[in-house]
């Protein structure tokens, strides 16, 4: 065995290949020097993999708005044609936020796809959803999530996954931890996700998240104005986009598509400065 026993030997070709939406993608953690204009967990955790124990190749087919569906008819056959030993998968969270979704049918297809990757014999992760406590409008929302969940774990269980059970993590529970439209993850979000999902593989690391000051306490007229920021900004939009049948994703492309090689020194930024057009 190799010196991680979740993940190959180092004589095999070690390719890791991340499958999903926004949450995968990176939205939050921003970064105009890699593509889409994001970093994310998965860059941070295919960068240490890297440092680790170098070789790794990695590609990242997962983009903003997918629903589970779309992540099946557009990711799943180019990630088995990659070969992957390593993969990731977080999908139905977008579905979840649908309010036509009936969440029997959604987990079925669910582990439609996890028997699917499981089958090719890679280290499978898999990931719980947060309960983000974004307005009140979407607490009917919490029973479905809570679904979501247990059948995640159930799945897990069942076919060997590795899960990460975002759903316990209780730093998520410091507003800072996410970007401003408090859907996303912000890149200490992304940097403390990353560092579970090493120590799930048992991948040696050294990121750490700085040591804050408690939070500030919110006077009410401040968060008045933080709330009218946020319908502004966010909500409105989103009920615009629904209404017009578009999403964020629709004319993007995934940001890794191909397996890369990620250098050991300078991760996936020196692999843009050195290959612009990749």
């Amino acid at each position: 065995m190799g010196s991680y026993p979740l993940l190959p030997d180092r004589d095999e070709r070690r390719v890791f290949v991340a499958l999903g939406d926004s949450f995968t993608e990176g939205v939050g953690d921003r970064s105009s020097r890699l593509p889409n204009g994001v970093r994310g967990w998965a860059d941070r955790v295919a960068e240490k993999l890297a440092k680790a124990e170098p070789g790794w190749e990695y590609a990242n087919l997962a983009i903003r708005s997918k629903r589970l569906r779309h992540i099946i008819d557009e990711q799943l056959e180019p990630a088995l044609a990659m070969e992957p030993t390593l993969i990731t998968l977080y999908a139905g969270g977008n579905d979840i936020l649908d309010l036509g979704t009936d969440i029997n049918v959604l987990m079925a297809q669910y582990e439609a796809l996890v028997a699917r990757l499981a089958a090719t014999g890679a280290t499978l992760v898999l990931f719980t959803g947060f309960d983000v406590k974004v307005s009140a409008v979407l607490e009917p929302l919490k029973k479905r999530n809570a679904v979501y969940n247990q059948r995640v774990r159930e799945l897990a269980a069942k076919y060997g996954a590795v899960l990460v059970d975002y759903w316990c993590f209780e730093a998520f529970h410091d507003r800072r931890m996410w970007d401003t439209d408090r859907l996303h993850m912000s890149k200490a979000g992304h940097k403390y996700l990353a560092a579970q999902v090493l120590d799930h593989l048992g991948v040696p690391h050294k990121i750490t998240l700085k040591e804050w000051e408690p939070p500030s306490k919110v006077t009410l007229r401040e968060w008045e104005r933080r709330q009218r920021r946020w319908v502004s900004d966010w909500v409105f939009p989103l009920v615009g986009r629904k209404l017009r049948g578009v999403t964020l994703g629709d004319n993007l492309s995934p940001r890794w598509p191909r397996p890369v090689k990620v250098p050991r020194k300078g991760g996936l930024k020196k692999l843009m400065d050195s290959s612009p057009s990749r």
